[in-house]
């Protein structure tokens, strides 16, 4: 079977059809058109000036409270070292992303999963877990279209969530990538919003253009309090002085044009086709998994009964030219019989086939 061949559930990036080439070109000249001294030199370790105001105006904070990153998954980390050390307790959801659990395990974190439902993490759960004499420094959490279930975290949990934060003294990290990638719904206050209402509840939040404008560009950015996110830069400095100036330029450029927001249209668009065809083809051609379907975001999390081990479903699927990732690389411990499907890159036509071959490899596995 040829590279063109296989059909890959594994990656959440979205395929190139739907990512603004023309409208990046056209930044990029912009940057260097409008700001070529800025945009190519060192610059400073919070970000390009204009981008950390642009991303302070839409989150209506002060810029002193911005940081941007070279990505999302660098902003985690670099939380992590602030916040975390080796011992401390830490509430992340179950499942999670598989990169935030190897990042607080390679700091020696006590990792405890809370698990998810429809709602989003189970508030209840998490407070028994405090209530056993748990006293976590941090919790994760990815409360919209979550990575890899693509639950989101209600009105009334993400409330509830807040009230124990304060109660119990620890941090609410808002991991929030995919919050603008929404289908159908109407959007919910973010928990840092929220948390103004809350007294003590301390929320630091983190966002990403790599699922609105592209991956390569590689720009996240944290919003929290300005002592932590002035620590954050002192390290940041000491790593590498100062993150992309050149991808932030453009990104800066192709936000003030509309790019942003015609391509969070255009994502949204075509990732909502693309979620509603494949939950249509689970339902036909394995009527006995079980999913929620998502109302935006990247991700759709399958639960297939006892019957069909998940290494052994990836493996058959693998051999038919689909790649899936396994629910236990997900988890601490479980997720054996469930798949994370990313749909992200996959056109209509070909998400309709992936199922089918996926459906072969559940018959084979069954035997």
């Amino acid at each position: 079977m040829t590279a063109q061949d296989l059909i890959s559930f594994a990656r959440g990036a979205p395929s190139l059809d739907i990512v603004d080439i023309d409208g990046l070109k056209a930044a990029a000249v912009a940057a260097l058109d409008a700001d070529p001294g800025g945009a190519t030199a060192y610059g400073t370790s919070v970000g390009y000036p204009p981008l950390r105001e642009w991303v302070a105006a839409r989150h209506r904070v002060p810029v002193a409270q911005v940081l941007l990153t070279n990505g999302s998954l660098q902003a985690d980390a670099f939380l992590f070292d602030a916040l975390l050390g080796p011992g401390d307790d830490v509430v992340v959801e179950n499942p999670t992303y598989d990169r935030t659990l190897l990042g607080l395990g390679n700091r020696g974190c006590r990792v405890h999963q809370v698990p998810l439902d429809a709602e989003g993490v189970d508030t209840g759960a998490l407070r028994a877990l405090l209530e056993s004499g748990v006293r976590p420094k941090l919790a994760h959490i990815i409360p919209n279209y979550q990575n890899p279930a693509g639950v989101t975290l209600s009105l009334a949990r993400r409330r509830e969530l807040l009230a124990l934060a304060a109660e119990y003294g620890f941090t609410v990290f808002e991991d929030d990538p995919y919050t603008d990638i929404r289908f159908r719904g109407e959007a919910l206050p973010a928990l840092q919003e929220l948390a103004a209402d809350v007294p003590g509840a301390v929320v630091v939040r983190a966002g990403s253009f790599t699922k609105t404008v592209c991956p390569g560009v590689r720009v996240g950015y944290l919003i929290g309090a300005p002592d932590l996110m002035a620590r954050i830069a002192g390290t940041a400095t000491n790593l590498y002085i100062s993150p992309n100036m050149f991808a932030q330029a453009t990104v800066h450029q192709f936000c003030v044009s509309g790019g942003f927001d015609r391509s969070i249209a255009t994502v949204s668009a075509a990732l909502g086709e693309r979620a509603r065809v494949l939950g249509e083809a689970l339902r036909e051609n394995l009527p006995d998994a079980a999913f929620t379907a998502p109302d935006g975001g990247y991700f759709l999390w399958v639960e297939f009964p006892a019957d069909v081990p998940a290494d052994k479903l990836a493996a058959a699927a693998a051999e038919r030219g689909v790649a899936v990732v396994k629910g236990s690389d997900f988890v601490v411990d479980g997720g054996h019989h469930a798949l994370r499907l990313a749909f992200s890159a996959v056109t209509v036509d070909r998400i309709r086939e992936g199922v089918r071959r996926l459906a072969d490899a559940v018959a084979a596995v069954r035997g």
